[in-house]
């Protein structure tokens, strides 16, 4: 049987999503058990994050340096104590700023709001908002700073903006002269699933700031790495790029087969939209996908990022026409969810075996149905009608020239499979290629 087979019948899924109040779990590639769910159980991390390996370190790296702190809820250790905390009560450490990414520090900005800076209620210390009128540190900001340490949750994929703000961060750093320290994380797809378009450079953006497939199959500290040793992925002089000092705090016990559900720690929210692992999971396969074209996939509800609608069409009919296209590794069901305070019907994206899941081959089958349906209502072509704004945001996250031609000429007769077997093949030499920056086996 599959590693990852399906382990709950469509029933009992029901029903567990009626017991948690929306939050569930389907199969072991899922949360299970889900942050602040009331069947949780405690379990002992059998992974210690960078954190508490610079803890058992004695804070050797930051001893007598003025440490600013790039972070945000999710930065704790394996008890769960906050960074902040952590490094504040570090002997002979001075914690001396605190740096925010898109949704804040605090973790409670709704996405491309911009923050403004302020002052921390339980720290006192500057709090600078890399993600208000500016993105990048600035000398100001940095003035007081030896040492940058950068502790965030990633997802694993290309388009979340955490691994956007480490790099303007370790590019101003290197400009300044500054160390920068990455305290690294488990990915939580794991480190073996590479998938999904490479980004084109005339489409990099703070939504796809390196040339990496969608879901890329490093930890944040493995990218770091990587983009300091590529020529040309960080913005500075190549005299700046090999003088800048990088060092990544590595993880203890982690390995590239591990998911989140491996690691033994609790997952906790990295941003308002992932509140959950089925969310995090559920990003790379439904986010492209509901970019443009009609389809929408649960944003702001209690199943984020996994349960699908599409106007005009029964649940019923969306489920079979899923099913009808042979997704691998996936399922489908539905299933009551609600929005808003109001109750809605739609189908929830069910994993069934993440080994053969390739993450991003869901959102291509709902662009090619989103033209399907669309000429099916009286509309035209809805990649081919998009505003050049529309485009731009969209080929921003997809990166890809070809695929975004291919859908404007006939999104209803899409060649997934070309697609997918150019993108694999691709997958497979960028995965060869990073492996000289592997922390972990």
């Amino acid at each position: 049987m599959p590693r990852f087979a399906r382990l709950l019948p469509a029933l009992l899924i029901a029903a567990l999503a009626l017991v948690l109040g929306g939050r569930h779990f389907a199969t072991r590639a899922e949360a299970v058990p889900l942050a602040g769910s009331p069947a949780q159980a405690p379990v002992a991390a059998r992974v210690l994050p960078g954190i508490d390996t610079l803890q058992m370190r004695g804070f050797k790296e930051l001893k007598g340096k003025r440490v600013g702190l790039l972070t945000h809820p999710a930065g704790v250790n394996s008890r769960g104590q906050s960074t902040v905390e952590v490094l504040r009560r570090a002997p002979g450490v001075k914690l001396v700023a605190l740096f925010g990414p898109e949704h804040g520090i605090y973790g409670d900005a709704k996405a491309n709001v911009g923050i403004t800076d302020q002052k921390d209620p339980r720290t006192g210390l500057p709090v600078y908002s890399l993600y208000g009128k500016t993105r990048r540190p600035t000398p100001q900001m940095l003035a007081g700073v030896d040492t940058m340490v950068i502790d965030l949750q990633d997802l694993g994929v290309r388009s979340y903006t955490y691994i956007s703000a480490m790099r303007y961060v370790i590019e101003e750093c290197f400009k300044t002269g500054r160390e920068v320290i990455v305290l690294d994380r488990p990915n939580p797809l794991g480190g073996l699933k590479v998938d999904g378009p490479p980004m084109d450079k005339e489409f990099m953006s703070y939504v796809g700031a390196y040339q990496v497939p969608y879901v890329y199959g490093l930890t944040i500290g493995e990218l770091a790495l990587m983009a300091k040793a590529t020529p040309g992925w960080l913005e500075v002089s190549e005299k700046e790029r090999k003088r800048g000092r990088l060092v990544v705090i590595p993880m203890t016990g982690w390995r590239r087969d591990m998911l989140w559900t491996d690691t033994g720690l609790t997952w906790r929210a990295t941003s308002p939209a992932i509140p959950d692992l089925s969310a995090a999971m559920g990003y790379p396969m439904t986010g492209l996908g509901c970019q443009l074209g009609g389809f929408v996939h649960g944003y702001g509800s209690s199943f984020p990022f996994r349960m699908l609608q599409y106007s005009g069409q029964k649940p019923e009919i969306i489920r079979a026409a899923l099913i009808a296209e042979g997704i691998p590794g996936l399922d489908f069901d539905v299933l009551p969810f609600h929005q808003n305070g109001k109750a809605y019907r739609g189908v929830y994206v069910i994993v069934t075996d993440w080994n053969l899941l390739r993450p991003t081959e869901l959102s291509l089958h709902l662009m090619r149905l989103s033209a399907k349906w669309a000429r099916l209502q009286g509309k035209p072509n809805p990649f081919a009608a998009a505003s050049a704004d529309q485009a731009l945001l969209f080929n921003k996250h997809m990166g890809s020239k070809e695929f975004w031609d291919a859908l404007v000429k006939d999104g209803e007769r899409l060649d997934i499979g070309y697609f997918v077997r150019k993108w694999e093949a691709q997958a497979k030499a960028f995965q060869q290629q990073s492996r000289r920056f592997w922390l972990y086996r």
